[in-house]
């Protein structure tokens, strides 16, 4: 929105803006956010910054954890949801003594993947497009307690409520995809959402009702930059959330709310420029895509296990990485198959559109950190010319699913378990080190908190389920 400050304080003082909101990211995919008065909106901010502290949101120990925070002009936006006129930035994460950018801030992760691809001399810029796939409930209840644990979601649209009475236009599970009025419940909260969006400068290519019928829904932007898809991942997330929740309702981005219906991922269109040319595109490839793409596809599957621990990083994520549904468990190639880890969409097949789709990801990822590594993971394999056909992974365009076992043996499987994919992480991350994009510390520091602080908390802990199987054993 701005290119320079002066920019920015003339447009706060002709729009009466009375406050400065600051959003940052977490290390675990969270935003967070302070807000000082227009007052305090002075070149000062650009050059100290305002003091946070990083450790408490997982970017520094304790004993080192004072941090600041400086706007990214670029990113003013008015936030459409503050009663007082705010205008909104997404900062940079800067050390406090030096001023000098926090390496292992996880949007700055991002800007160096960005400027890293250009360092290679293979692209000059990568565009993505990812798919935003979330519930919305009309209610949300979850206990965790010594003595008990249950959760209870609710929604209007669910046929769970077609006994109660009403008005008789219920979605069945695995119904709801692109269902139209009155069965969709949602449209107009969706193009709120979309709206609103656009109204911030988040382009929105469509919305839907998806597959899930208790409230799924998707809404998918153009392709963009690989930090601007992040920022615009982050923004969806946010006012999606919040325009639900003016309307009483409640969104989440969970890969797995619902026991045997469909989840919820976040899949990845992707390609590489070289100047106003697609890298990808080939008329003649399989797919239209060239060799450099199928080099791109074969780091991202031979390092599909560790990829995963940054895509997927939950332990609800292989609640929805199972066999049986459309989200991909083997680590294989294909033209058109939604079952494969990546697909070659038919349609995507002119010089400008010619593209890949990563599908495992989800949105409990941290954005900037999945776009970072898969970015890394395509150019090891471009680097070190990983043919995806050689390694075993595909093209496979058959249908796996009336293979026999013997047959789907023989394709490569993705973790199960969000331990498989951390393990993986750790005994396969050199290629995150290229071009000191993450560090080892990062990495091991991402290993250690998702293994203790959330797959071993939710393996140690009784599963309610188990009390139907085992409690008169």
């Amino acid at each position: 929105m701005f290119e320079v400050f002066d920019q920015a304080q003339l447009y706060v003082d002709q729009n009466n803006i009375q406050l400065i909101d600051l959003k940052f990211c977490d290390l675990w995919g969270r935003w967070h956010h302070l807000t000082v008065p227009a007052s305090q909106f002075t070149p000062a901010i650009m050059e100290q910054g305002i003091g946070f502290d990083g450790s408490a949101v997982g970017l520094k120990s304790v004993k080192a954890g004072d941090m600041v925070l400086v706007p990214d002009l670029d990113t003013g936006v008015i936030d459409p949801f503050w009663e007082a006129p705010t205008l909104s930035f997404i900062c940079s994460t800067l050390e406090a003594d030096t001023h000098q950018i926090f390496t292992n801030d996880p949007r700055n992760i991002a800007i160096r993947a960005e400027a890293y691809l250009k360092q290679t001399g293979i692209a000059d810029r990568s565009l993505w497009g990812p798919e935003f796939e979330f519930y919305i409930f009309d209610e949300v209840a979850f206990e965790n307690a010594v003595n008990r644990s249950a959760y209870r979601l609710e929604s209007d649209e669910a046929d769970w409520n077609s006994a109660v009475g009403g008005h008789g236009h219920y979605i069945p599970l695995h119904g709801g995809y692109h269902a139209i009025p009155p069965k969709d419940q949602l449209y107009n909260l969706r193009s709120e959402m979309t709206l609103t969006l656009e109204a911030i400068g988040v382009p929105v290519k469509y919305h839907h009702h998806e597959v899930g019928g208790p409230g799924q829904s998707e809404i998918e932007t153009p392709m963009m930059g690989l930090v601007a898809a992040g920022d615009a991942t982050m923004l969806v997330k946010y006012v999606s959330k919040m325009t639900a929740h003016l309307h009483g309702k409640t969104v989440t981005f969970m890969p797995k709310p619902l026991y045997g219906e469909a989840g919820s991922g976040m899949h990845f269109h992707q390609h590489l420029f070289k100047g106003a040319q697609n890298i990808f595109y080939d008329a003649q490839g399989y797919g239209c895509m060239s060799q450099e793409a199928l080099y791109y596809i074969g780091g991202l599957l031979k390092h599909g296990a560790a990829l995963l621990a940054l895509t997927n990083p939950s332990t609800n994520s292989y609640r929805r990485l199972v066999p049986g549904f459309e989200a991909p468990v083997n680590a294989f190639f294909s033209l058109g198959n939604r079952s494969a880890a990546v697909r070659i969409p038919k349609y995507a097949n002119q010089p400008d559109t010619a593209r890949l789709e990563f599908r495992p990801p989800d949105a409990t990822c941290n954005v900037y950190l999945a776009l970072a590594g898969q970015l890394l993971a395509g150019l090891d394999g471009i680097r070190n010319k990983i043919d995806p056909t050689v390694h075993g992974f595909g093209p496979i365009d058959a249908n796996i699913f009336a293979w026999t076992d013997a047959q789907r043996s023989s394709i490569h499987k993705l973790p199960a378990s969000m331990r498989e994919a951390m393990e993986a992480l750790e005994n396969d991350h050199e290629f995150l080190l290229a071009g000191d994009i993450f560090s080892p510390e990062i990495i091991q520091q991402w290993i250690n908190y998702k293994m203790e602080a959330e797959y071993y908390q939710v393996r140690n802990r009784p599963h309610p389920y188990e009390m139907s199987l085992y409690f008169d054993v």
